[in-house]
């Protein structure tokens, strides 16, 4: 059982050989930012900028640290921080230079099996990509962030986790309403850590720029393909990655013969890497979702990157009740473009953008990105009833029968044979019990403003058995009170953050 605890471990040690190969910072094969300045500018030819945290603290308190995420981790090694430069859309409108506004990468990390992961400060300090911000993080965003982080790892989902959480010590100034009331609320920072925060949005960027900057997409795909999807370096040819485009010369298209068509397809299927359930599908089954900046509930493609990660839990929120339109920011509310009904088509919009790019770079054909795209809703409806049949304890043999599941699932539990008590076990197994509510982090952010973070605690070691009963802790799992439907606790604000 993973542990939340006030006290990080004594020492993280590494073996001397460990402990050299992890210098071989990753990012230096990149190009980076020639200036080292944090002053808002446009950043052009690099894909970082070595920046230093500033954000100013006084008594700071570590709040928060996971034995799990540190169990990870072997290194005491200091590596010159950076922020990432990326662009992408909002709200489908292209926007330009985006980056790491208030994300500050301070180091890789090589740990005793030999996995990369890199750690990131979320809060700590204008960068070149603030813009008009203040690089700062509130306490009531970043327990959101920590909790969400490590409930949906325990759930299965692939996503960035949380190492810490520091208090600054500081007041921050929020307009949460956008009223024209702002108040100044707690600070805090936190680390998160993945084995890779890429965007697709690093690879927009550059391809926008044009003939001087196309040169850095390839490197950014080299990049990502050596490190994150190596095995596409000496794929064998496969007939479920070749197809007829149906022209008069019967042109075949092989995606394994072009390692950028491949790298595409691997993302677009989204396919999971240790967990059976870090599909698209899974995640929506979940019926968890953002209208911000989640890998697979999403607002634009500057906020995706690579593994399949859920990433940077902004405006996000949990379906208390199943409501295809129902979005949690309230920018989104105009048009709902990100509401929960709309996310796979939000996510194939992304991903056409990242073919874009490469296609800008002259890596694929538009053949190959066709079709790698066209994979993608075929992927998902089959990854979708196979899950939903295991939700059910229905074989995915039977989908005809799962489609009118409501005439037929009676008929269909005594068909299969199976004890009510071996189904329920299997069933259990897909449909957690426990599951994050937008009301259960209001009050425990309520509580830990106040300066009792036994509350937070207390959902932090729910959450990391989300299958599991737990005898005494059955309140966590019930539906949300009349007061969880208020503004600022069923939908939140960009400005909260």
């Amino acid at each position: 059982m993973d542990s939340f605890s006030p006290d990080p471990p004594s020492s993280l040690s590494l073996d001397p050989v460990q402990f050299e190969k992890s210098k071989l910072q990753r990012t230096r094969e990149l190009p980076g930012d020639a200036q080292s300045d944090s002053f808002p500018r446009q950043v052009l030819h690099a894909c970082y900028t070595k920046v230093f945290p500033s954000a100013e603290v006084e008594n700071p308190e570590l709040v928060f640290w996971s034995d799990s995420v540190a169990d990870l981790l072997d290194l005491d090694h200091k590596e010159v921080p950076y922020a990432r430069c990326y662009g992408g859309h909002q709200f489908s409108t292209w926007a330009g230079q985006l980056g790491d506004g208030r994300a500050i990468t301070i180091g890789e990390i090589l740990n005793s099996r030999l996995e990369m992961w890199e750690l990131q400060l979320k809060g700590a300090g204008k960068t070149p990509y603030s813009r008009s911000a203040d690089g700062l993080a509130v306490l009531r965003s970043s327990i959101r962030e920590f909790i969400c982080s490590e409930a949906m790892h325990f759930l299965g989902i692939s996503t960035t986790r949380a190492l810490c959480l520091v208090t600054t010590g500081k007041l921050v100034t929020r307009d949460m309403f956008y009223d024209g009331n702002p108040k100044e609320v707690p600070g805090a920072i936190v680390c998160r850590v993945a084995q890779s925060f890429l965007h697709f949005g690093s690879f927009q960027i550059h391809a926008s720029r044009g003939e001087e900057d196309l040169g850095i997409v390839r490197a950014l795909a080299d990049y990502a393909i050596i490190h994150h999807f190596p095995h596409i370096e000496n794929i064998s040819k496969s007939e479920s990655l070749s197809f007829s485009t149906g022209d008069a010369d019967q042109l075949v298209v092989d995606l394994t013969s072009n390692k950028y068509a491949d790298c595409i397809d691997e993302n677009s299927l989204c396919e999971p890497s240790q967990s059976p359930f870090s599909s698209c599908a899974f995640c929506v089954l979940l019926t968890f979702i953002t209208s911000r900046f989640l890998l697979y509930f999403l607002s634009g493609p500057e906020n995706m990157i690579g593994e399949s990660l859920t990433i940077d839990y902004g405006p996000f929120g949990f379906l208390d009740a199943f409501d295809p339109s129902y979005t949690p920011n309230t920018t989104d509310l105009p048009g709902r473009r990100y509401c929960f009904g709309n996310q796979p088509d939000i996510y194939l919009w992304n991903i056409t953008q990242f073919a874009s790019s490469l296609m800008a770079a002259h890596l694929i054909s538009d053949k190959e990105a066709s079709y790698a795209i066209e994979r993608y809703g075929t992927q998902f409806m089959d990854e979708y009833q196979a899950i939903m049949s295991r939700k059910l304890d229905i074989g995915k043999e039977r989908k005809d029968a799962w489609a009118s599941w409501v005439q037929f699932y009676i008929k269909e539990l005594v068909a299969s044979g199976i004890s009510d008590e071996d189904r329920k076990t299997s069933m259990d197994s897909v449909n957690p019990k426990y599951v994050m509510r937008n009301y259960l982090f209001q009050s425990a952010i309520d509580a830990a403003e106040l300066g009792d973070f036994g509350e937070v605690r207390r959902l932090l070691k729910v959450m990391n058995m989300p299958y599991d009963e737990q005898p005494g802790m059955e309140k966590y799992a019930r539906l949300p009170p009349a007061w969880a439907y208020r503004p600022g606790v069923c939908m939140l604000s960009l400005h909260e953050y």
